[in-house]
């Protein structure tokens, strides 16, 4: 592992920058108001700030702006509310039920929505909590208004200061996501490789890119101002995620039959060379990813072209030497590799070029593109609030989960005499997710950061009693801690929790043995109340949606074959339509994958249909590397092997995959599969003609003519249709499998 390269990678990632910029948001009221001895208003402000902070996430400046707008007045309003009828315990528990259950129904309207929701029940907590705020309930209103007002200016002022940073980090952010996914298909040609382990990493490094990319397209693609950006660095952002993608792609291509590989191979080293070389590039894609975030130019590595070089060349004597008319198809599969390699290399090249930003570069004319396709909108309209209110929906059911397990909870603090027992809803709030898999991960890291993080805050008060030191120390732990608080939730509590002990010892020393014993037990109360209500308070399990998945990424894998295929027919070609396609098969891919690590952290009684359901992800994302691998070759041989021999493959795959939807979906199937030998066996016979060819005339030891040429080529093009045709089988098979299997499990379902 590279530590240096972790800790610069860090270090200019939008997480850090953000740990900072919420620090600040947070300090500076209650540090200046202090000053004037006004601490009570100042820290009444930040905990105002700290709930804006929650809707402040990455996306489009106007989205951010927006949301915090709407948090602002919303938090002021709630505050208002729970201040007036604070006195009231049965009314305001009535209200915690009807706040927690329409602030969570919010979420139907997205991340965003769901933030803002998340944050008037914060504030809600803060107020309950809030006796602590003294003084007029208006003016505490008042106070969280103005907090909230001031991080939301802080935020955007700067924003307006640096307006592309926040573009450039998740960019950088997404290329070295898609370096790691390269490592991790570079494990592949590890002699001693695991193959059910190295597909499990890929599919859930899969996700981790197609967040990222997610995130980069919302960025660039719903800023007017970039997308319209005459200056050289917004083109260029633009234009470097469209080259990310595209080496996603050529990534993903590089799907082989390994086994047959390492049959043929081990022997040799030339499979741990070609390892050695894609991790090179990895790291060189990581170091482009760095200097992106940073904003500066990365350093070509001048050895990189140099080393690829020598791998043709030592591949060449390789091959001069070992190969036969017996291994000359195993052959022709490494110069494919060696090709992708090397293509990869040039890629890189052109990335290391993106990030001088130079003008000339930024006037590289390229495939007119609609990007208004390409993200997704969330109309703010009653009718999809009022769709979901059933118990069919998810966001529903977690709705009244979270309205439920706040009112058990709300109903223990006030029979038990429990101190800050507004602790024991904060709990609740925080880890209650619609996931069973996410809440149970979120309740383990909370239990687990509060006591770890406990013990750490102890350990430092038992040091120093230094006030000055204790405070840098919070500091600290303010910025660790919110620079993990999106990706990393057991070290943002594990952080958290000192930072909260040494806040309170500071301002309050007298009172912190009680403060420290109120946190684990109203901490580990509302653990254990939001763990009951996950498993008991209508569960929402992944395999009642799992059918939609597969249905989803069946569709997307076929439209995207289609729009592969159609060159070599001679169809239309759309680049924006390929791109749409391209990208809604990873995103389907993506979302089955999730979908699939969800359920592995589900009660084994709940993993349904678990081993068809890993055959099934597994399928599909070979069968989307192996489109993507055809993909490749399409742009570049299409019209010279375009033959209306390929429209009969092309509809028995379609077929194929249609049935499987059909299946799944419990329908009739309409078209039977006729055509597969018939159609496949005029491409192969093709290929085998011109590898018997090339067969003698390596027997004859003629080396360089036509025919290798055109077998290499028209072989791979029909090694991918044939793979192809055979996922597509399996995955129709494993249809009725599938389908099978529910039918029995559902009357057992619960």
């Amino acid at each position: 592992m590279d530590y240096i390269r972790q800790y610069k990678s860090f270090v200019n990632s939008h997480y850090l920058s953000e740990g900072i910029r919420i620090t600040v948001g947070l300090t500076l009221p209650a540090i200046l108001l202090s000053y004037f001895n006004h601490l009570s208003a100042g820290i009444t402000m930040s905990l105002g700030a700290s709930c804006v902070i929650i809707v402040d996430n990455a996306g489009p400046i106007h989205h951010r702006r927006n949301a915090m707008i709407i948090c602002d007045a919303l938090i002021f309003l709630v505050t208002l509310l729970i201040g007036f009828i604070l006195h009231l315990p049965i009314f305001l528990g009535v209200v915690i039920a009807l706040l927690c259950f329409i602030f969570s129904m919010i979420g139907v309207y997205g991340s965003r929505a769901s933030s803002i929701g998340l944050a008037a029940l914060l504030v809600m907590i803060y107020s309950i909590g809030g006796n602590s705020f003294g003084g007029n309930v208006f003016i505490n209103a008042l106070n969280i208004l103005m907090g909230g007002v001031w991080y939301t200016l802080l935020s955007l002022a700067l924003y307006s200061f640096r307006p592309y940073k926040l573009a450039q980090q998740a960019l950088g952010d997404c290329i070295q996501a898609t370096a790691t996914f390269l490592r991790t298909k570079a494990s592949f040609y590890n002699n001693q490789t695991n193959y059910d382990k190295n597909y499990q990493e890929l599919l859930e490094q899969q996700v981790s890119v197609h967040e990222k990319q997610n995130l980069v397209r919302e960025l660039l693609f719903k800023s007017r101002s970039i997308i319209k950006d005459t200056t050289p660095i917004g083109r260029i952002l633009v234009m470097l995620f469209l080259d990310i993608v595209d080496l996603f792609e050529r990534v993903l291509s590089t799907q082989h039959d390994y086994t047959a590989l390492h049959q043929a191979f081990d022997k040799s080293d030339i499979l741990l060379r070609f390892q050695q070389m894609i991790m090179e590039m990895a790291g060189e894609l990581d170091e482009i990813g760095i200097a992106v975030k940073a904003g500066k130019v990365s350093e070509i590595n001048s050895s990189l072209n140099t080393h690829i070089k020598e791998l043709r060349s030592y591949f060449n004597d390789f091959r001069d030497q070992q190969r036969t008319a017996a291994n000359v198809e195993n052959f022709i599969d490494l110069r494919h590799i060696l090709e992708t390699i090397e293509d990869i290399g040039d890629r890189l090249y052109t990335l290391h070029s993106y990030t001088t930003y130079d003008h000339q570069l930024a006037k590289k004319s390229a495939p007119p593109i609609d990007y208004e396709k390409f993200i997704t909108h969330q109309d703010i309209d009653f009718k999809l609030l009022r769709d979901n209110l059933t118990l069919q929906s998810n966001i529903f059911r977690h709705a009244l989960r979270v309205c439920v397990a706040t009112t058990i909870g709300y109903s223990v603090s006030k029979f038990f005499p429990l101190g800050h027992s507004y602790w024991i809803l904060l709990t609740i709030i925080v880890i209650l997710k619609p996931a069973y898999s996410l809440t149970k991960k979120r309740n383990y890291d909370r239990l687990i950061g509060t006591i770890s993080g406990a013990v750490i805050g102890l350990t430092i008060l038992y040091f120093t009693k230094d006030k000055d030191v204790i405070f840098g120390f919070m500091i600290a732990f303010m910025i660790g801690s919110y620079s993990f608080m999106r990706t990393r939730y057991l070290i943002f509590v594990l952080l958290m929790t000192p930072y909260i002990l040494l806040l309170f010892y500071l301002l309050n020393p007298a009172n912190f043995k009680t403060i420290i014993t109120d946190r684990i037990i109203d901490t580990t109360i509302g653990s254990v109340i939001a763990f009951v209500a996950n498993i008991f308070l209508l569960p929402a399990w992944e395999d009642e949606q799992f059918t939609d998945y597969l249905i989803e990424v069946i569709e997307a894998n076929t439209t995207y074959l289609l729009d592969v295929t159609g060159r070599f027919t001679g169809r239309p070609f759309s680049v924006t339509q390929y791109k749409l396609s391209r990208k809604q098969a990873f995103v389907a891919l993506g979302n089955l994958s999730d979908a699939f690590n969800r359920m592995l952290s589900e009660p084994k009684r709940k993993q349904k249909n678990i081993r068809v359901a890993n055959q099934f992800v597994v399928l599909n994302h070979m069968l989307t590397s192996h489109i993507a691998t055809l993909s490749s070759y399409a742009q570049k041989l299409a019209e010279k092997y375009q033959s209306q021999d390929f429209l009969p493959i092309i509809k028995n795959i379609q077929i194929q995959m249609n049935a499987a939807k059909a299946t799944l979906q419990n329908e009739p199937l309409r078209e039977l599969n006729i055509v597969q030998k018939e159609s496949l066996r005029v491409l192969n016979d093709k290929v085998t003609s011109l590898m018997e060819k090339r067969k003698s005339e390596l027997d004859g030891g003629i080396i360089e003519t036509d025919t290798k040429k055109n077998l290499g080529e028209l072989k791979f093009i029909a090694d991918q249709f044939n793979f192809i045709t055979k996922i597509a089988t399996d995955i129709e098979k494993l249809s009725k499998s599938f389908a099978l299997n529910a039918e029995r499990q559902t009357p057992n379902a619960s």
